[in-house]
């Protein structure tokens, strides 16, 4: 992979990642809710569990996909009855708690595992796979992996750290129930392009 397509991919992964979607508006509710230090397994789990999807599509398995297109319809239901279970378990989060209390972050293995439903995360995945490094082996494909985990770290700490300082401002119960439901539904907004893509 030449540096001029490294400069591209970084730049086209640092624009994706930090712009709104599933995995940042939940980062910014878990920070509000459980601050940064309990945030960090889903940041991590959201960075590592998207680089063993896109080496895993990469390396076939998007050929799956292509032979069985009914999969395709399978993940998009399951996509949006898990952002509804998600929208609806950030609207009714309390207020943030000691860590021996209350309510739980996502943990590292529960955010892995969210990338293979979330529609942004196939959109960018796919994106990257055809357009970036197509048919380039796995060398390049695992470069591409790697860039993409570096790239994203700045967004996945900006959105938390974003969520743990409003937090300051939702001391009030109210202020946090009305900041968890504008969460919910904005996460249910990123749905719209899954239900109703552009022709």
């Amino acid at each position: 992979m030449t540096f001029d397509a490294l400069s591209a991919l970084a730049l086209f992964t640092l624009i994706t990642s930090i712009t709104p979607g599933p995995n940042n508006l939940m980062l910014m509710a878990s920070g509000a809710n459980f601050g940064f230090a309990r945030t960090v397994p889903h940041m991590m789990g959201i960075t590592f569990g998207f680089m063993a999807m896109l080496l895993l599509v990469g390396l076939g398995l998007i050929r799956v996909f292509d032979a069985f297109p009914v999969i395709y319809t399978i993940l998009k239901v399951l996509s949006v009855i898990y952002l509804l279970f998600l929208a609806f378990k950030i609207a009714s989060a309390g207020p943030a708690q000691p860590a021996d209390a209350g309510g739980r972050p996502m943990s590292f293995l529960q955010a892995a595992g969210f990338q293979w439903v979330n529609p942004k995360a196939w959109a960018f995945g796919l994106s990257i796979i055809t357009i970036y490094v197509p048919l380039a082996g796995f060398g390049p494909l695992l470069i591409a992996a790697c860039v993409v985990a570096v790239m994203a770290f700045p967004s996945v700490t900006i959105w938390t750290v974003l969520g743990k300082e409003m937090a300051r401002f939702l001391t009030n119960p109210g202020r946090l129930r009305v900041f968890n439901w504008s969460m919910a539904g904005l996460l249910v907004a990123s749905l719209l392009p899954v239900l109703w893509p552009s022709s």
